[in-house]
């Protein structure tokens, strides 16, 4: 996810934590066989759309306490030229 200038820390973790409800309650869901039916159900690619994309907690907990220190590294030179590399893609 990718925040705003100045987005609050409380307003990452609230979001966080409705993200992560929302998993749980379509994981649920999806163990029931409510939200898919059929053969559509035993695909991976149904599985890994209703699982969500893969989150790393940790890692994610790890940025923002660095962030949060001021000692989190940016680099503009590589920032600038993924930037450019995407638009060019596009």
């Amino acid at each position: 996810m990718i925040n705003s200038v100045g987005q609050s820390i409380s307003s990452v973790i609230g979001a966080n934590s409705l993200r992560e409800s929302g998993k749980a309650r379509t994981g649920a869901a999806v163990a029931s066989g409510s939200t898919v039916s059929g053969s559509a159900s035993s695909t991976p690619a149904s599985r890994m759309a209703a699982e969500g994309a893969p989150v790393d907690l940790d890692r994610i907990s790890a940025i923002k306490a660095a962030i949060a220190s001021g000692n989190y590294p940016v680099d503009p030179d590589a920032i600038a030229e993924r930037m450019i590399a995407l638009d060019l893609e596009g």
